[in-house]
């Protein structure tokens, strides 16, 4: 299942990057701060995050961001390495996910010092912090794994043999 799971955290990443490019390079005609409406409650808007989710710790400082990056680095190792022990097609694909959004995010940050979010959902004037396609990856993925966990979860074979009985 490690295949899955990696040729989908590839597939996200680079879903995830050319919809970076594509918005930084669509909002490069445009001065800061501008906004493209596509419907009552959904904008794309270019912005700049250099903290965590919900732009936690935006503060602009360098060493939180490297900080972030290995942070980001360690949590995909380890599910790599969960990754190599899964048995399901439906968890392999939910890890991939994660790992490829945490990857994605990891790129902008080492690349661009910052994320870029651009995904700008609303209703009147309450909006829900930008994100973009490796925040929404991720939030998919976790969603699957606990949908996996709770909801399809296998019950593990039972042992057989010698001594396992309790009477």
């Amino acid at each position: 299942m490690i295949g899955r799971g990696l040729v989908t955290a590839v597939l996200v990443v680079a879903l995830d990057q050319l919809s970076k490019a594509g918005i930084v390079a669509l909002f490069a005609a445009y001065p800061p701060g501008h906004l493209v409406r596509l419907a009552p409650f959904f904008d794309l808007l270019l912005t700049r995050n250099r903290g965590i989710s919900f732009g936690l710790f935006n503060n602009g400082d360098a060493a939180n961001s490297l900080l972030f990056s290995v942070a980001a680095a360690v949590v995909i190792v380890v599910l790599i390495f969960w990754l190599k022990r899964v048995e399901t097609r439906f968890l392999a694909v939910a890890i991939g996910l994660i790992i490829g959004g945490a990857a994605g995010n990891v790129i902008d940050r080492l690349i661009r010092g910052s994320v870029i979010d651009f995904l700008d959902f609303h209703l009147g004037s309450w909006h829900w912090p930008a994100f973009n396609v490796a925040d929404s990856a991720i939030c998919l993925g976790v969603a699957a794994m606990l949908l996996e966990g709770f909801v399809l979860r296998h019950t593990p074979p039972q042992a057989k043999g010698r001594g396992d009985s309790l009477s």
